[in-house]
C-alpha cells in the first residue's frame, strides 16, 4: 500500500481522538492530506526580544525566560490561568482562557522556555494571551530556527490543545517517518526552463523553510505543478469530448442565413462579431460537438450571433432552442427575434412556465413535425415532454443559472447530442475563464456595435439629492424614462420592502401623479403584475421604474436614458455593471447615477471609482476577481473546481498563463501521453484519478 494513504490517526502523537478532531475541522483523513496541509504565511524566529524592549503595539515578538508562578483565576464564566514569566530582569503575564487544562499537565516551573505570541496592552503593561511554547532545549534541536510555518487552524483545534506547534510537530514526525524520497512528477524537460527544484526539495522546504529563497524556489515549484495539472485535465477533458462526441455537421450556408444577411441585418457586424461566426462556423463544420462559451459585454450583440448560427441550423434542416434564465428574457428574445426576421418563412415558437394548455400542444405538434425552427423558453424547454424532430443547436443565455444537470438534460433529448453555445454578458477574466471553463472552447465579443454611446457614470452622495432629482425631471421633460432601483439583500427582505417603499414614496414626493406616472416592480409580486408593469414602462405610460435588482438582465427600453442606483455601496461591481448595461440601448446619452452615503468602507469606494473610470466589463471583471476571490465570482456551481491548495489564481496569473501553454504544448506533441519522456505525467494523472483530488497523487 501506499505509505501516503496511510489514516491519519497511525502518526505518532495523533492517535484516534485528535484524527476525528482533525478530520472534521481541516478535512485531514491521510498522510497525504496532512503533508498538503500547507503553511498560508511563516513567522521569522531568529529574534529574540526582552521584556523591557517590547514594541508598544500588538506585534508578534519571541522571548527565553522562565516561569515562577501560575494561577487559576474564577471569572464570570468558568476560570483563566494565569502565568508569571519572567526573562531574569522583568515580568510579564501569559494568559489562557481556554484549553489550559491541556497546558497545566506539562508546565514546568523554573525551566527556560521560548514563548511566541502576539502582544497586549494593558496601560503600560503588556501580556501574551495563549502563546505558543516550547522547552529552549527542544526549540534548539528543532527543525527551522529562521522561518516557521504558520498553518490554518480553527477555534476548536486550539480549544483541544492542537496548537500550530503541535501540527508542526506532526508534520516534522511525518516528514522524517516517511523515508522514501516523494516521486518527482514533472519531467525535467518541464522543469528546467524555469529551474524549478525537485518534488522532494520543495515538499521539505515548504514545510520547514531553510531560508527565503528555498521558501521561494518551493513555492514556485508547488504552485507551478498545481497549475499545470488542473490546466492538462482539462485540456485532455476537451480533447477527449472532441475525439469520443460526435456532432452534427452543418455543410452549407443557405438561405435562410443569406437572405438574413443580406436584408435584414439591422446594423453592420463588428469585427469581433464577424470573428466568433468564424470560429463557430469551424466548430459546426467539421464533424465534433460543439460546446463554445460565448463572452460579450452587455449590449456587444450576443443574440446576433447566436440567431445567425440558428439559422445555419435551419439551413441545414434542423431545429434550434435558445434558452434563457427568466420569463421576461425569454419573451424579450422572443420579440427581437421575431421583429429582426421580418416576413421571413423561418418559424419561431415561445415556451415558458405560463404557456397556456392549448399553446403548448400546438408547439409539441410543430416540434416534432419539425415545423418549427426555433423554440425560444424557459427551463421549461428541457422539460421531458417537450420532443424535438431534430435538435441540432442549443443555445443557453447567462450560463451561471443552468446547472450542468440540465445541460445535461438538452444533451439527451437526441441520441447524437445538439452543439452547444453558452452566452454571459457577465464578462469572466480571462484568468478565471482558463481554469473554470477549461474544457469550453471560448470566444470573446470585445467591442460595441458603432454608434452607440458610452454611458456616462458619476458618484453622487445622498446629500446631492435635490440636484440628482432635479436632473432627472429634465430627461423626462425630453421624453426620456428613468429607473430607479434599490439594493436586494437576501437575509431581509423585508427590509428591502421597507427601503423600496420608503423609496418609492419619496420618488412620488418629488414626481408627483399626475405629471409623472410611476411602475413599481419587486420580486415578490405575482409574475403577471410584473409583467404589466414592464409592460407599462415599455409602452412610455409611465417615466419611472422604481425596482429592485429583479431588471438586472436583460429588460431592453432602448428610450431608458438614466439608471439610479441607490446605496450603491451595497451591490456588487457585477450587479452594478449588469444594471448600467440597462441604459444606454438607444440614439441618446445615457447616464448611471451611483448614489450612496458619506460612509463608505475601502472596498465600496474601489468599487464606485472602478465604475466611473471604465464601462469596460472584462476590466471591471478584473478588479472584482481581486476584490472578491474566484469562488464568489462564479457562484457555488462552478467554485469547487477553483479550492486550489497552495496556487493563487489571481497573484499566480503569470504563473496559471505559462502552465496552460506548456500543456497544451504537450498535448500537441503527445496527446494520449504515450511517450517516454511523458511517463511521469502519465502515472501521475492516474494516480489523481484514483484518489480524487488534485495533489493526492504523490507516493
Amino acid at each position: 500500500m501506499d505509505v501516503l494513504q496511510t489514516p491519519i490517526e497511525y502518526l505518532k502523537g495523533v492517535g484516534p481522538n485528535r484524527a476525528n478532531l482533525l478530520k472534521q475541522e481541516l478535512n485531514l483523513h491521510t498522510f497525504q492530506d496532512l503533508l498538503h496541509l500547507f503553511p498560508h504565511r511563516y513567522i521569522d524566529r531568529s529574534t529574540f526580544y526582552k521584556i523591557k524592549d517590547l514594541p508598544l503595539n500588538a506585534s508578534e515578538v519571541q522571548i527565553k525566560g522562565q516561569i515562577i508562578k501560575v494561577d487559576l483565576i474564577r471569572q464570570k464564566r468558568g476560570k483563566r490561568m494565569v502565568a508569571t514569566f519572567t526573562d531574569g530582569d522583568n515580568q510579564m503575564e501569559l494568559v489562557w482562557f481556554r484549553g489550559y487544562q491541556w497546558i497545566i499537565e506539562g508546565l514546568k516551573l523554573n525551566v527556560d522556555y521560548v514563548i511566541f505570541g502576539r502582544l497586549n496592552w494593558y496601560g503600560n503593561r503588556p501580556n501574551m494571551p495563549h502563546p505558543e511554547m516550547e522547552m529552549l532545549e527542544s526549540f534548539d534541536k528543532g527543525f527551522s530556527k529562521a522561518l516557521q510555518s504558520v498553518y490554518p487552524s480553527t477555534e476548536k483545534l486550539l480549544a483541544k490543545g492542537i496548537s500550530q506547534r503541535v501540527i508542526i510537530k506532526m508534520m516534522g514526525e511525518l516528514l522524517s517517518s516517511i523515508q522514501i524520497p516523494f516521486a518527482e512528477t514533472l519531467p525535467e524537460y518541464i522543469r528546467n526552463p524555469y529551474q524549478l527544484i525537485d518534488k522532494n526539495t520543495a515538499l521539505m522546504n515548504i514545510h520547514f523553510p531553510k531560508d527565503q529563497n528555498t521558501l521561494t524556489a518551493a513555492l514556485n515549484r508547488l504552485k507551478y505543478e498545481e497549475l499545470f495539472f488542473i490546466q492538462l485535465q482539462l485540456l485532455m477533458k476537451n480533447l477527449q469530448r472532441k475525439q469520443k462526441i460526435k456532432g452534427f455537421i452543418f455543410k452549407k450556408v443557405g438561405d435562410h442565413f443569406n437572405t438574413f444577411f443580406n436584408k435584414n441585418l439591422p446594423f453592420e457586424l463588428t469585427e469581433a462579431q464577424k470573428r466568433v461566426i468564424r470560429e463557430i462556423r469551424k466548430d459546426i463544420g467539421n464533424g465534433q460537438q460543439m460546446n463554445r462559451l460565448l463572452q460579450g459585454d452587455v449590449g456587444s450583440g450576443k443574440t446576433v450571433v447566436a440567431l445567425m448560427v440558428m439559422l445555419i441550423a435551419a439551413d441545414n434542416g434542423f431545429q434550434s432552442c435558445l434558452m434563457a434564465p427568466t420569463e421576461i428574457l425569454a419573451k424579450q428574445h422572443f420579440a427581437s427575434l421575431k421583429s429582426m426576421m421580418g416576413d421571413s418563412t423561418i418559424h419561431i415558437g415561445l415556451l415558458t412556465g405560463s404557456s397556456k394548455k392549448a399553446e403548448r400542444a400546438q408547439l409539441a405538434e410543430q416540434l416534432e413535425s419539425g415545423d418549427l425552427n426555433i423554440l425560444i423558453g424557459t427551463h421549461a424547454v428541457i422539460e421531458d415532454k417537450v420532443q424535438f424532430k431534430n435538435l441540432g443547436l442549443a443555445v443557453v443565455d447567462e450560463q451561471h443559472r443552468f446547472g450542468v444537470a440540465q445541460r445535461a438534460k438538452l444533451w439527451r433529448k437526441n441520441s447524437i447530442p445538439p452543439h452547444v453555445l453558452v452566452m454571459t454578458a457577465t464578462p469572466i477574466p480571462r484568468t478565471l475563464a482558463m481554469s473554470v471553463y477549461g474544457d469550453l472552447d471560448i470566444s470573446v465579443i470585445d467591442e460595441l456595435p458603432p454608434g452607440r454611446k458610452k454611458v456616462k457614470t458619476i458618484h453622487r452622495y445622498d446629500s446631492n439629492r435635490l440636484k440628482v432629482f432635479k436632473f432627472i425631471a429634465d430627461e423626462i421633460q425630453k421624453g426620456r424614462q428613468v429607473y430607479i432601483v434599490y439594493p436586494l439583500i437576501k437575509e431581509s427582505e423585508k427590509m428591502d420592502y421597507k427601503d423600496l417603499m420608503d423609496g418609492y414614496e419619496s420618488v412620488s414626493r418629488a414626481f408627483p401623479p399626475p405629471r409623472y406616472q410611476i411602475s413599481i416592480v419587486h420580486g415578490q409580486m405575482p409574475a403577471k403584475d410584473k409583467d404589466y408593469e414592464m409592460e407599462r414602462f415599455l409602452k412610455k405610460q409611465t417615466q419611472i421604474m422604481v425596482a429592485t435588482t429583479v431588471i438586472e438582465v436583460g429588460v431592453n427600453v432602448p428610450n431608458a436614458s438614466v439608471m439610479l442606483i441607490e446605496s450603491a455601496e451595497r451591490f456588487g461591481l457585477s450587479q452594478l455593471h449588469q444594471l448600467r448595461g440597462r441604459v444606454g440601448r438607444g440614439n441618446d446619452q445615457s447616464y448611471c447615477i451611483l448614489m450612496s452615503s458619506h460612509k463608505l468602507s475601502s472596498e465600496a469606494n474601489t468599487r464606485l471609482e472602478t465604475m466611473t473610470a471604465t464601462n469596460d466589463g472584462f476590466k471591471i471583471a478584473e478588479v472584482d476577481l481581486k476584490l472578491r476571490g474566484p469562488g464568489d465570482l462564479m457562484g457555488t456551481q462552478q467554485s469547487g473546481v477553483l479550492q486550489l491548495k497552495i496556487a493563487d489564481i489571481i497573484k499566480d496569473n503569470q504563473w496559471l498563463k505559462t502552465a496552460r501553454s506548456d500543456a497544451q504544448m504537450v498535448l500537441r506533441k503527445d496527446p494520449q501521453l504515450v511517450n517516454k519522456e511523458n511517463t511521469m505525467l502519465r502515472q501521475t494523472l492516474a494516480k489523481m484519478k484514483a484518489y480524487k483530488n488534485i495533489w493526492n497523487y504523490i507516493s
